[in-house]
């Protein structure tokens, strides 16, 4: 069985990472436990002890929070700032906590372990991402066998609507004259002002009777009438005949046109 060697190199990787990331939060929580016990705290060793997790837990928990920000791909500002302060913070302490007149190279070591902490922390977060990364990525690109599809034809039917009643003839209203009117200089005038109105009756329209026949084509003059179409928009447009036409022609679904379509223009 082959091992793959960038897997196993992962590993070692962070193996590595952990243990220092252990060894580094280690050194830099004692030295802030014994900063506790000289400022502060002396003879309570309990609290003291306890006191450096107000800090170095602000670094574990703004880690937390920007691995969960960077695996849903975006940015979150306020884990950056625990990060930030809690780090910050643990260097500040580490350092300040070794007095006024050491040496430089005692405030070097005081300051490596808080800073060896921060990276290596983040280093096991980033190791952490890039696998979680990984399968995420591995589930989303599988998927599962096609299924295959039935299709099923049935007969397409077309509705004709007839309109076979015969419309009412409209006649003409005579114009009444009333005798009392007399008729002024022009011809076939009166007066404007006591003319009566005229009024023609229109008789109401009778509702039509609609006439809905049923005719189911077969597959074969579905295809006659595709092909007429076909030629038909061919000589005028010189182009295929649209999916449109034959839904609007033939009655039938967009799919069905799509296959008789493609069936007429590729024979």
């Amino acid at each position: 069985m082959k091992t793959n060697p960038t897997r196993a190199l992962a590993i070692a990787a962070g193996l590595v990472i952990v243990a220092l990331t252990a060894a580094a939060f280690w050194l830099s929580y004692a030295h802030l436990a014994e900063v506790a016990l000289a400022h502060g705290m002396r003879g309570k060793e309990i609290r003291a002890w306890a006191w450096p997790a107000t800090l170095d837990l602000f670094i574990v928990a703004g880690e937390l929070l920007m691995l969960r920000a960077a695996l849903a791909g975006r940015v979150d500002r306020w884990a950056i700032g625990l990060t930030v302060v809690g780090s910050g913070s643990s260097i500040a302490l580490n350092v300040a906590g070794v007095g006024s007149a050491a040496e430089p190279l005692d405030y070097v070591v005081a300051a490596v372990p808080p800073t060896a902490a921060l990276l290596a922390f983040g280093a096991l977060m980033r190791q952490i991402h890039q696998a979680l990364a990984g399968q995420v990525a591995g589930a989303q690109n599988y998927a599962p066998d096609a299924q295959p599809v039935t299709e099923v034809t049935a007969p397409v039917t077309v509705e004709r609507v007839e309109d076979d009643q015969p419309k009412p003839a409209l006649e003409p209203a005579p114009v009444v004259i009333p005798a009392d009117r007399t008729l002024t200089a022009a011809p076939f005038m009166w007066d404007a002002v006591s003319a009566p109105k005229v009024t023609a009756a229109v008789p109401a329209a009778q509702p039509r009777e609609v006439v809905t026949e049923v005719i189911a084509l077969s597959p074969a003059e579905l295809r006659r009438k595709a092909r007429a179409l076909h030629r038909q928009a061919v000589r005028s447009t010189s182009r295929p005949v649209t999916i449109k036409t034959l839904q609007d022609e033939l009655g039938l679904s967009r799919r069905e046109a799509t296959e008789l379509r493609r069936e007429v223009v590729t024979s």
